[in-house]
C-alpha cells in the first residue's frame, strides 16, 4: 500500500501507484483542460506531485511542451537567478563488492586496474584540483568494507580539509558513498560534509535485484531507505538521483517524486540535490546492452520537469554530457554543473586523462577555465560559494530561505564574490577580462543596496589580495 510517511521503501516507493500513476497519465495526456489546470499550477512556484507531473511528461503537445520549458526556464531564474555552481568529483578508491552491471568497479571486472589513494596521494590530487581553482568537491568510492572502510573516508575527509595550498582551499566536501548506518551517517556529519549523495539507480525493484544481483548493494529496501537513516544521523541536506537508461524513464521520474515527496513529508526537507546521469560507455560496459536509453530531447523534458515539480532542488549535470546537452538543460533547470572532471581515481595528477581507471567516459573534457569563460559567455554567473553550508544553512533553514526566494540576498553576493577569486588566482587573461565585466554588470543586479556596497568593498578587498568573504 502506498503511503508518503512510511519508512518502508516499498511503502513510500509503490510500484502499485507508479503503475496507476503512468496509467492515469496515459489517459489524461491529451485533455489539454487537465494540463493548463497542472500548468497553473506549477507557476505558484511550490512543485507538483508526482501524478500531475507525469501527466505533463506523457503529453507531447508541441505547444504545451513549450509551455514548460518557459516555466521551467522561469522557475530556476525565480530560485536561483543566473548562478552556477561548480565543483569536481574526487575518485578515491575504486574497489568494490558489489556485482553492478553497468558499472566498470563491479567486483568480476578482473582487467581494470584497482587503486585505492594514500593520504599522500589525496593531498596531491587535491592541490591539483584547487591549483584548477575548484574549492567544492563530491568525493567517490567503490563499497568495499576492508578496502574502503568508514574510517578511510572520513580520514580522507580530514586530509582534504587541512590542504591550503597557496590561495586554495577546499571549503565543501559532498560524499557520494555506499548506504550505510545511522552511526556512520552520523560520524560524516560530524567530519563537516555538506551533501550526501546517493543515486537509487533505478526505483523499480525487479529491475534493482537484476542490475545488482550480488553484494551489499543487492538489498534494495536498505539502498532506497538510506536518506532516512542519514537524516536520522543529522545529515539533513542529502542529493537523490537515478542512472537514466536503465529502466523506463516514466517510471523512474515517478519514482524519483515520490522519493522527494517522502523526504518532505517525514522530515520536512525535500532533497538539496537532484541528479540526473544517463548510462554512458565505460571500461567492460556497453551502453547500448541497456534498451531504455532515453534521447538528448526526453532528457531535456526531464530536466524542466523535475526543475517544475521540485523548484527548490539544485539540479546537477556532469561532464557524462556533451556540451552542447549541458547548454540546453542549463536553461531549463540545471543549477550545479562539474568541471575538468577526470573520473579515474589519481587522475587529477595526471598530465594526461588517464582511461585505465575511469567509472565512465567523459564526454565534456574542457579545462575547468574553458567551462568558466563558456558559462559567463552565456551569461551565467560561474560560482564557487560554500557560504551556505558553512553558515549553517542547511536543511530547513535552507529550503525555507530558497523557497521565499530570500537565498538571493546571498547567493548572488557570494557567487560574485567567489568568481572574482577564481578569476584573481587562477584565470585566464581572456577568461579574467569577461567575468570582471560580468562582475561589474552583475554588482548592480543585488537587490539590497547595503548588501551591494558590502560586496563591493570586499570584492576591492579581494583585489587586494585577501580572500574568503561570505554573507
Amino acid at each position: 500500500m502506498y503511503d508518503v510517511k512510511s519508512l518502508k521503501a516499498e511503502e513510500f516507493i509503490n510500484d502499485e501507484e507508479i503503475m496507476n500513476t503512468l496509467a492515469y497519465a496515459d489517459a489524461h495526456k491529451n485533455d489539454m483542460a487537465l494540463i493548463d489546470s497542472i500548468l497553473e499550477k506549477a507557476r505558484l512556484r511550490k512543485g507538483l506531485d508526482h501524478r500531475e507531473a507525469s501527466v505533463l511528461l506523457a503529453c507531447d503537445d508541441k505547444e504545451k511542451i513549450q509551455q514548460m520549458y518557459e516555466l521551467a526556464e522561469q522557475i530556476k531564474k525565480d530560485f536561483y537567478g543566473n548562478r552556477i555552481v561548480i565543483f569536481a568529483p574526487l575518485y578515491l578508491s575504486n574497489y568494490c563488492v558489489n556485482s553492478c552491471v553497468y558499472c566498470p568497479y563491479h567486483c568480476k571486472n578482473h582487467h581494470i586496474a584497482r587503486k585505492k589513494l594514500t593520504q599522500e596521494e589525496v593531498k596531491n590530487e587535491v592541490i591539483a584540483l584547487q591549483d584548477m581553482g575548484h574549492k567544492r568537491l563530491a568525493i567517490e568510492a567503490g563499497e568495499d568494507p576492508v578496502n574502503n572502510p568508514i574510517e578511510y573516508i572520513l580520514e580522507c575527509i580530514n586530509t582534504i580539509y587541512s590542504i591550503k595550498h597557496k590561495n586554495g582551499a577546499i571549503r565543501r566536501v559532498n560524499v557520494n558513498i555506499a548506504a550505510t548506518t545511522v552511526e556512520n551517517y552520523r560520524r560524516l556529519k560530524e567530519a563537516g560534509i555538506g551533501t550526501y549523495i546517493l543515486f537509487q539507480e533505478t526505483y523499480h525493484k525487479k529491475s534493482y535485484e537484476v542490475l545488482h544481483p550480488a553484494g551489499p548493494k543487492h538489498d534494495y529496501a536498505y539502498h532506497t531507505e538510506a536518506m532516512d537513516r542519514a537524516m536520522e544521523g543529522g545529515i539533513d541536506d542529502v542529493g537523490l538521483g537515478v542512472l537514466f537508461g536503465l529502466e523506463l524513464y516514466r517510471y523512474e521520474f515517478a519514482g524519483l517524486l515520490m522519493h522527494a515527496e517522502h523526504l518532505e513529508a517525514v522530515h520536512g526537507v525535500g532533497p538539496h540535490t537532484i541528479s540526473v546521469p544517463r548510462v554512458k560507455h565505460a571500461d567492460d560496459i556497453d551502453p547500448s546492452a541497456f534498451d531504455n536509453s532515453i534521447s538528448d530531447e526526453i532528457f531535456a523534458k526531464l530536466c524542466a520537469l523535475i526543475r517544475i515539480s521540485v523548484p527548490y532542488t539544485g539540479m546537477i549535470i556532469s561532464t557524462r554530457e556533451s556540451q552542447s546537452v549541458r547548454e540546453q538543460v542549463i536553461r531549463l533547470g540545471v543549477s550545479q554543473v562539474s568541471g575538468a572532471s577526470r573520473t579515474s581515481v589519481g587522475g587529477y595528477t595526471d598530465k594526461e586523462r588517464p582511461h585505465d581507471t575511469e567509472q565512465f567516459d567523459v564526454s565534456d573534457q574542457r579545462t575547468l577555465d574553458e567551462v568558466v569563460r563558456w558559462l559567463m559567455e552565456m551569461g551565467y554567473i560561474p560560482s564557487f560559494c560554500t557560504a551556505c553550508y558553512r553558515e549553517g544553512r542547511t536543511g530547513d533553514r535552507f529550503m525555507s530561505l530558497c523557497k521565499s526566494g530570500q537565498i538571493q540576498n546571498c547567493c548572488h553576493p557570494n557567487a560574485l564574490m567567489t568568481l572574482k577569486e577564481y578569476l584573481m588566482d587562477y584565470a585566464s587573461p581572456e577568461t579574467r577580462e569577461i567575468g570582471e565585466k560580468l562582475i561589474e554588470k552583475e554588482l548592480e543586479n543585488i537587490p539590497k543596496e547595503k548588501v551591494r556596497l558590502v560586496c563591493s568593498d570586499n570584492l576591492n578587498k579581494i583585489s587586494d589580495g585577501l580572500r574568503d568573504f561570505r554573507f
